[in-house]
């Protein structure tokens, strides 16, 4: 991994991301939260360097003069390239006999992170194809951890003006539908 942004590179980060500098900080918080989630469901170690990594990368590539219509998106992209970088060089790097496990034990867990892996793509396609709003909604209702997601929910339902149970049926409706997707998305895969 490379050493951390400039000054003006950050700015220009920031500056793709918002031409209101708090705007800019909060979007950026938020879309660190969730590309270190995006590592985390990979199992990648390190999630929070991952992301800030991609965070360097973009910003230097914006100031190549690369011009980025959708960060979003440009972001995923370049998190699925960190991603696939940290698991090829995760293999290509010796290991001292002592640690190496056994080959059965190494092909489980090689199994494990593709059958991971198909999860995730199914649900990132899926969540493409459900309407936009529920989408928002799904999302938005599992973001936060413990308290903080209470307390989030709490502010969710009074936004959409649901009572709390309300929007949890909402959710719990969006979630099967997911399900359902992603289950037929991994039997076309042939992954279950």
């Amino acid at each position: 991994m490379e050493l951390g942004l400039t000054a003006e590179e950050f700015a220009k980060l920031l500056d793709c991301l918002d031409g209101n500098r708090e705007r800019a900080g909060e979007k950026y918080e938020e879309l660190r939260r969730t590309l270190i989630r995006f590592f985390e469901w990979r199992g990648a170690p390190f999630p929070e360097e991952h992301a800030d990594e991609t965070f360097n990368r973009i910003a230097r590539k914006l100031c190549e003069g690369i011009e980025i219509q959708n960060i979003g998106g440009y972001c995923y992209e370049v998190a699925r390239r960190v991603c696939l970088e940290i698991f090829k060089g995760r293999d290509s790097k010796r290991v001292p006999l002592e640690e190496v496990a056994s080959e059965a034990r190494v092909a489980e867990m090689s199994a494990e992170a593709v059958e991971k892996e198909s999860r995730l793509e199914c649900l990132e396609d899926c969540l493409r194809w459900i309407p936009a709003e529920s989408r928002e909604l799904i999302v938005e209702y599992y973001r936060e951890e413990k308290r903080s997601r209470i307390d989030h929910r709490k502010v969710l339902a009074e936004r959409l003006g649901l009572r709390r149970d309300a929007l949890a049926n909402r959710a719990q409706r969006v979630r099967d539908k997911l399900e359902r997707c992603v289950a037929g998305c991994l039997r076309k895969k042939g992954a279950i």
